[in-house]
């Protein structure tokens, strides 16, 4: 169903949630505090990443400026014991989608958690950028030196590989984000793949989809280019 990230330092009832979450289908990675949380975002891929706002090391408010600082929008659900507005409003500026006061009901997380992965259409309503290179999710159309448009599964994957920059993504990843349940071939990824490193050159894009172990990594080589050097 799909990937959570969970950050709550509290052990039991972070055992407790990840028990239910994975009883429901979903695929859990459980942290313990901020720095941790910041850590695997910028490693994994999630749906959702359910966050305590009162943890170790770094908080969940800082944690979570920290992962949208760096383009990352996956949408995020805050836990607090705190219920006043002034809170709540705190959380929603950091970058939070949605927010869940303790004690909660596990109907109601799942709920919100459904919610949130619906909620992934809100990027067509606007760009996504990285670098020189602009994605209209509407038009279909890339823009960098030049632009172009983009078929619809070429325009999902970029948004995936865009929404996910210096981060492996295997090919089954790609493969159930782009396809879902349709019945193709996982080699289909390659030449999807291919077409998008051909229409970025034809834009003389800055980023390029490169080879990694089990997948491909969208990186800004240009950039890398004047590091190295």
């Amino acid at each position: 169903m799909g990937r959570i990230l969970l950050a709550e330092d509290e052990k039991d009832l972070s055992r407790a949630v990840t028990a239910i979450l994975t009883h429901n289908g979903y695929e859990v990675t459980a942290v313990y505090d901020g720095e941790a949380a910041v850590e695997a975002s910028r490693s994994g891929i999630y749906d959702v990443m359910v966050l305590d706002i009162m943890m170790p090391k770094k908080d969940g408010l800082s944690a979570l400026k920290e992962i949208r600082d760096t383009g990352n929008m996956t949408p995020a659900l805050f836990l607090t014991a705190k219920s006043e507005v002034d809170d709540r409003i705190t959380g929603l500026d950091a970058g939070a989608d949605d927010y869940l006061t303790k004690p909660f009901a596990m109907k109601e997380l799942l709920a919100r958690i459904r919610s949130l992965t619906r909620r992934t259409d809100r990027y067509n309503q606007k760009n996504i950028s990285i670098g020189d290179t602009i994605l209209d999710i509407g038009t279909q159309l890339i823009t960098s030196q030049n632009s172009i448009s983009l078929a619809k599964k070429e325009t999902v994957m970029m948004e995936f590989f865009m929404l996910n920059p210096d981060k492996v993504i295997t090919k089954t990843e790609l493969l159930n984000h782009v396809w879902k349940d349709e019945d193709v071939e996982e080699d289909i990824v390659l030449l999807y793949v291919s077409y998008l490193r051909q229409k970025l050159k034809s834009i003389a894009s800055s980023l390029e989809v490169q080879d990694a172990e089990e997948g491909y990594r969208l990186v800004e080589w240009k950039q890398n280019s004047e590091q190295d050097s």
